[in-house]
């Protein structure tokens, strides 16, 4: 509180410059009355503010000693040294002269007022002199769109209450004798705390009472006021009207004044909830990505390969599939994060509060440096997969190769073995047999040789310099050795065959066994019912259904084929028993119609079976003059002369 001194030059405002003006009115009694009710509640409001004693009216303050003390509190200020118990009359004067002086220096003018009139209590000086310090200090600081006093109080009145219809403030005087101009700017800044819309219109004493009674109770606005100082003379006073309603101007004013403040606070706590969560924020996800990029790196570290080439291909997608989408997800993140960070530094300085310091181990350099690990570890483990599927594919070609190369040879030895053969059919028969055995056990080797094919495959190996042999190669190499192994077989038995026939011209075995050899469609070194009836009829031996059925069950004794044995057998009995060359030249006389020839037709005509047809015009040459076979030349060169 500033101290007050006489010799102070005070500028006022323009409101502070208004005059005063007929403050030595003759006012109406009964207003005068009013004014003093009202201007002695507004003096003890403000002295009981101060912790001073209250007076009774206005007139104890002649004196001076409760004006000094009421100048103090509202002027903000001390008088330093003045009588505080004026008994004699120049004490009393100097005290009022003090407060004359202090509200001229203020700039307020006061007329016709000297510091006799107050002590000696001249009620109407006294009262224009309180009304000039309500003006100077309560009302002057209003202001509306550039009004100011009285003006600009209306005018914030007639804003506030422009929504309710049934008010019409006009002045300060007729305008709230009803009360409800007061319930009004209440409800206006307060509706919690009256029911405008329930209030019994009518009712002027009840309106202006409650109106009263909850400004005093909810918004600290003192009653300078009785009720029937407004609603029962014919004209409420104007100067006690003006210092109530510049108590709700104040009190709204202050109440917007802390609603500002709260807003403020409130703003300030959002602000700082904000910054405290997004610091929280930034803290627990840098946490979780480093424990997440630990988490990574001891999975690498404690992995280990199986040594096939699945579960390395397995390792490395699985890599890929990190690359492509965990990681990725990371570097989002390790962004995000450093724009958090930002924000929350930005944000901070936006309020100008102190900027956030990650915690140790938290910060932008401790990620970084986790970050920089994590590629050390990663770059590591790229190397480390793909120099396993390297390993891998090169034991791969080189088992391959190894047993490739060694089931070639295998089959080039037997292979070898099988052409060298020579002497004693037993004996060749015999070392074919020992042969035999040794396929089942290559079968083995070839699938196991397919499989690591099919590793290859699996692989992605397209090219192998360890071996020139493929596991289709070596599949059909391996075919044809079963095939040659099954050939030399069923020749050599069959020579053993025909070697005990001694009954048989060779020129017959010959002819018997291509005859055997040409049907045996299917090389089982046997023939089928069909095989076997086809094969007779290419020599001239036909039998009816019904007999061919006895005789290939009495020649297979009761087996589904013919061995070549048998067959020679069979064949052997039927020459024995059968017609002379002669009667075969006559038979293929008859098919040709006394023809030297025979033709497809002819032969088709005669009921020989397909097969037999089909193995008669392979074998007779053609006719010289016709299109037909020489029969004649066939005979004499498969018959002895």
């Amino acid at each position: 509180m500033s101290g007050y001194h006489p010799s102070n030059n005070f500028v006022g405002s323009s409101a502070a410059n208004q005059v005063v003006e007929d403050t030595a009115r003759v006012m109406d009694k009964a207003w005068e009355t009013v004014q003093q009710k009202t201007f002695t509640k507004w003096v003890n409001t403000k002295l009981n503010a101060g912790n001073f004693s209250q007076i009774s009216d206005l007139s104890k303050l002649s004196d001076g000693v409760p004006l000094i003390q009421l100048l103090e509190i509202i002027g903000d200020t001390t008088f330093g040294r003045y009588n505080k118990v004026a008994r004699m009359r120049i004490q009393k004067v100097e005290n009022v002269n003090k407060c004359l002086e202090f509200i001229r220096q203020r700039g307020v003018n006061l007329t016709n007022i000297g510091a006799e009139d107050i002590v000696d209590e001249n009620l109407k000086l006294i009262l224009g002199m309180i009304w000039t310090l309500i003006l100077r200090f309560t009302i002057a600081d209003i202001s509306e769109e550039g009004l100011s006093a009285k003006e600009g109080l209306l005018l914030w009145c007639q804003r506030k209450t422009a929504p309710y219809h049934e008010v019409n403030v006009r002045d300060f005087t007729y305008s709230w004798a009803d009360g409800l101009a007061f319930c009004a700017l209440i409800h206006r800044h307060r509706p919690d705390l009256l029911d405008f819309d329930a209030l019994d219109k009518s009712d002027r004493h009840a309106n202006t009472q409650l109106a009263f009674d909850v400004a005093a109770e909810h918004l600290n606005i003192p009653k300078l006021l009785d009720v029937e100082d407004v609603c029962d003379i014919s004209k409420p006073d104007e100067r006690s009207i003006m210092t109530y309603v510049a108590q709700y101007f104040h009190a709204f004013s202050e109440l917007g004044k802390v609603d500002t403040a709260g807003r403020r606070v409130a703003k300030f706590a959002e602000v700082m909830e904000s910054v405290w969560s997004m610091e929280n924020d930034y803290e627990r996800r840098v946490k979780a990505l480093m424990q997440a990029i630990d988490n990574k790196k001891s999975d690498w570290e404690a992995s280990r390969f199986k040594g096939d080439y699945a579960d390395a291909k397995r390792q490395s997608m699985e890599f890929v599939n990190y690359k492509t989408s965990l990681k990725r997800t990371w570097v989002a993140e390790k962004r995000d994060l450093d724009t958090l960070l930002g924000n929350i530094q930005t944000k901070l300085k936006t309020y100008e509060l102190k900027p956030y310091h990650p915690p140790h181990g938290l910060t932008l350099q401790d990620l970084d440096h986790f970050w920089k690990e994590l590629l050390a570890s990663e770059e590591k483990r790229y190397r480390l997969i793909n120099a396993k599927i390297r390993d891998i594919k090169e034991k791969l070609r080189q088992d391959f190769a190894k047993q490739a190369n060694d089931f070639q040879a295998q089959v080039n030895a037997i292979s070898n073995e099988l052409t060298v053969l020579d002497g004693d059919l037993d004996l060749q028969l015999a070392h074919v047999r020992q042969l035999s055995t040794r396929l089942g056990p290559m079968g083995d080797t070839l699938e196991r040789i397919q499989r690591l094919d099919d590793q290859c495959v699996e692989a992605n190996i397209e090219e192998n310099d360890y071996t020139i042999y493929s596991a289709d190669d070596l599949s059909f190499d391996f075919g044809l050795l079963e095939q040659a192994m099954q050939k030399k077989s069923a020749f050599i038995s069959n020579q053993i065959v025909s070697r005990n026939m001694t009954n048989l011209t060779p020129a017959q075995l010959e002819e018997f066994e291509s005859t055997f050899r040409h049907f045996d469609t299917n090389q089982t070194n046997s023939l089928t019912s069909a095989e076997f009836n086809a094969a007779l009829a290419s020599l001239g031996i036909m039998y009816e259904d019904e007999d061919f059925a006895g005789v290939f069950s009495h020649c297979t004794q009761g087996g589904a084929e013919v061995s070549f044995e048998q067959f020679i057998t069979f064949m052997v009995g039927v020459t024995e028993d059968r017609t002379s060359a002669d009667q075969v030249r006559e038979s293929f006389r008859i098919v040709a119609g006394d023809k030297p020839f025979v033709t497809e037709l002819d032969l088709k005509q005669s009921m020989l079976p397909p097969a037999v047809v089909s193995y008669l015009q392979s074998t007779m040459p053609q006719h010289e003059s016709a299109n037909g076979y020489n029969y004649e030349a066939y005979l004499n060169s498969v018959f002895r002369n």
